[in-house]
This record gives structure tokens, sequence and C-alpha cells, in this order.
């Protein structure tokens, strides 16, 4: 079996808050899923989307409290075609109200850096030349 697209929920506190924040990073929206309590951020078109929902939205799929900002539930990895696009969206992401998650990695082979969005979901940004990769 092979999925063909995937779409990753999230609780938010402002959904237009949060739909001006990935603009700015450079990702489009998808208006036909968007509205006031739900935005949909194109990763990568007709495969990979995020949908942010509203926290009272959110709650209608899942009987779970939404977690706090200081938890962590999932760390989202989203893979770019150079470093320079990693620290890009990673400057742009601390610039625009994020925090940095960490110090940017670099293991030769693959880059990676990460940021903490408005509502504290973890993103790790990462480049890797898989040609590169070592062998074990």
């Amino acid at each position: 079996m092979q999925a063909n697209q995937i779409y990753v929920n999230l609780p938010v506190k402002d959904v237009q808050k949060t739909k001006e924040f990935w603009t700015r990073l450079g990702f489009e929206i998808n208006e036909q899923f968007s509205d006031n309590k739900a935005v949909c951020v194109v990763i990568k078109e007709d495969t990979i989307y995020v949908m942010f929902l509203t926290e009272e939205y959110f709650q209608t799929f899942s009987e779970r409290p939404v977690p706090k900002g200081d938890t962590t539930q999932v760390l989202v990895s989203v893979g770019l075609n150079s470093r320079e696009e990693v620290d890009q969206v990673v400057n742009a992401a601390v610039e625009n109200g994020a925090s940095q998650h960490e110090e940017p990695q670099d293991y030769g082979w693959m880059y990676q850096n990460s940021f903490w969005d408005l509502d504290g979901h973890g993103w790790n940004i990462t480049f890797a030349d898989m040609s590169q990769m070592p062998a074990e």
C-alpha cells in the first residue's frame, strides 16, 4: 500500500494569524479548504497539506483535549531542496513570531534547522543529499 496524499491536522488559536504566518514563509494556501475555522497550507501541491483548525473545530474530530503550548505532541519534518531554503524558512518563521527550536544540525549529507510555530507545534526543516549518505 502507498498513500497518495497526506493531511496533517493541527489545532491553532487564531486561523488568520496562522494563515499570515505560513504565507510569509512562502507557502501557498488552498482556499477551497480554508474558512474562518480552518486554513489549508500547501506543503507540496497535490500531495502534502497541513490543516490548521481552530481549537474548537479541532475538538469536533477528537474527544482528547488540545495540548497546551508547553507540551509536544508531534514534531513535523519537512524536506526542502537546499540548505539555503531550510535557513530561509526557519529565519522567516522566527522573524514572524516563531521561536528557534534548537541550533541547526549539520551532518554533512543532511542539514536541519527547526522552530516552534505560533501555537507551539514543532517543525524540523531539512535538506538531505541522499547520494552523500554514509553507508553505515
